[in-house]
């Protein structure tokens, strides 16, 4: 698919970045909010609960 020149930002420094919109571009990197990688309950149950599915079920599968 091509693209006008005119939607591309020449400080994004890679073509699929400048082919993206201004809105999804907002934050530049390096600036990341505290509050995106907090880790929750929800985000622990759900690693637990995966771990301990994986473990039950290799386990069946090797007895």
């Amino acid at each position: 698919m091509r693209r006008s020149l005119v939607l591309t930002d020449e400080t994004a420094r890679h073509p699929f970045r400048a082919s993206l919109p201004p809105h999804v571009r907002k934050r530049e990197e390096g600036e990341t909010s505290p509050q995106s990688w907090r880790l929750t309950a929800s985000d622990v149950r759900g690693v637990a609960t995966t771990y301990f599915a994986t473990f039950a079920a290799t386990l069946a599968f090797l007895v």
